[in-house]
Parts: structure tokens; C-alpha cells; sequence
């Protein structure tokens, strides 16, 4: 089944928060209609580098600073990865094509997989797994607030016939694409899996079977305070401990 239903307007205007960004020298990925303005930070071609995919409403500006000096003092170089029409990057956000952008962005830093630690947070999650499908032998994948069930968070937004399709197409289509219990199955690399107890848009539930799907070393970190937006400023110091223990292991 063809993925050009995830591309429709509505699914873009609804589910995607976007915004502009202004960050000097992107580290630009070209993705053929769209190019994308990521940023890269490198302090070792030789050392390992943490791929991050941010949430919604977020541009890679707001990473650019405090979070990448801390991925950098853990001893990796940090690639901040944009999506198409979010911060600087051109085109509009598609889901489609945004899940096909996955592929050349890991592509464009000319790495061995195993050099490569996948981070996704919140619906950065869905281009996270997708990269950890797609390049089984990273070294790891973190995954912060990520959502397990993609086809329950797009039906908060969009009904089927809105779209021109009934229920069960727009089901089949989307487990075509993101099958999370599949492709977490499938991914048997060291797993990190963050989550806050209270998580008011993401519910922790998520979290937990992302967790239970993954079939190599992992570990479940479910925090008692904070909410999906403030998850790392409220839990800072215990947040990052746990992925500088979890770098240090790869």
C-alpha cells in the first residue's frame, strides 16, 4: 500500500507543529524535494555519535546548546536531526516523507552503524526506530517519551473519512509503516527507555511497551516527577546520569 496517504494535508497541518529556526553553518541533508538544516558537533571523527531526532513543536535550536555540551562531555559527537519544514529545513511536514528522510540523514555522516547511537523524543521516537530498523547494528537507541502506537495518536487528530479511507485501510496502512512491536522485535542492540510516570500526552504506557518489545539488553527508567515537556529539566541530573552510564556501556 502506498505511503502517500501519510503525506495528506490534513495529517500535516494537524499532527505537525512546526517552526522557523536561524542556526549558523546546518550540516545540510539532501533528501531530493527537501533538504534538511540539522546541525552537527563533532570532537572526534573517531568516537561514537548520538543521532538525535526532537519532539514536536521543537527545532534543532533548542538542543543546540546545554544538551549537546553534555552529549560532548559523555564522549560523543552529537548530530541534531531537522525535519522537513521544521527550523530551517524546506518542504512541508509530510509523515511519509519524513519517515523516508531517516535513511539519508543517517546517511550523510558517512559512518559504520556501529558508530551510531539513536535518540528519539516523543514523536522523534517514530524516526528513532525507524533508523534503528533500517541500521540494525547501531550501538544503541534511546528512546525519551516515544510513542509505542502511532495509529492512536494520528486518530486524536484525523478521522479516516477525512482522509477518503475507512478505518480499517488507514489501520493497515499505518501498521505497514510503523509496526513498533515489529521493528522493536527486530532491533536486538542495547535499548534505553525514559519515561515520566505522569506523562499527560504521551501516556507512560507507551514507554513501558517499548520496553517489552525489545529483544536485546535494555533497560526502563519511568520517572515519578515531570511531564512530557519538562521530563529533562525536572529529572536533569538523574536524566543524563542514566545516558552517560548508558553511552559509557556501548
Amino acid at each position: 500500500m502506498s505511503s502517500d496517504l501519510l503525506n495528506h494535508r490534513l495529517i500535516s497541518e494537524r499532527y505537525f507543529f512546526p517552526r522557523a529556526g536561524s542556526i549558523s553553518d546546518p550540516f545540510r541533508v539532501d533528501c531530493g524535494d527537501a533538504w534538511l538544516a540539522c546541525s552537527y558537533h563533532e570532537i572526534d571523527p573517531a568516537a561514537k555519535t548520538l543521532v538525535h531526532f526532537h519532539g514536536n513543536g521543537e527545532i534543532v535550536d533548542d538542543w543546540c546548546g546545554d544538551f549537546v555540551a553534555l552529549i560532548q562531555q559523555m564522549g560523543c559527537n552529537c548530530l541534531l536531526a531537522e525535519l522537513r519544514g521544521f527550523g530551517q529545513s524546506t518542504g512541508e511536514p509530510q509523515l511519509g516523507r519524513m519517515l523516508e528522510d531517516v535513511v539519508p540523514t543517517i546517511e550523510a555522516l558517512g559512518k559504520p552503524a556501529g558508530e551510531l547511537i539513536f535518540f528519539g523524543r516523543s514523536v522523534g521516537s517514530i524516526f528513532a526506530i525507524e533508523a534503528a530498523a533500517r541500521f540494525p547494528d547501531a550501538a544503541g537507541l534511546v528512546l525519551e517519551s516515544g510513542v509505542a502506537d502511532v495509529l492512536e495518536r494520528l486518530l486524536l487528530r484525523v478521522e479516516p473519512q477525512e482522509l477518503g479511507v475507512g478505518l480499517a485501510e488507514f489501520r493497515q496502512l499505518v501498521a505497514q509503516y510503523f509496526n513498533h512491536q515489529q521493528k522493536m522485535a527486530a532491533y536486538s542492540g542495547p535499548l534505553l527507555v525514559m519515561h515520566c510516570q505522569d506523562d499527560g500526552l504521551v501516556d507512560v504506557s507507551h514507554g513501558q511497551r517499548l520496553y517489552e518489545w525489545a529483544a536485546g539488553r535494555k533497560k526502563l527508567k519511568i520517572f515519578p516527577q515531570g511531564n512530557h515537556n519538562d521530563i529533562v529539566f525536572v529529572n536533569a541530573r538523574e536524566y543524563f546520569a542514566l545516558l552517560a552510564e548508558f553511552i559509557a556501556s556501548l
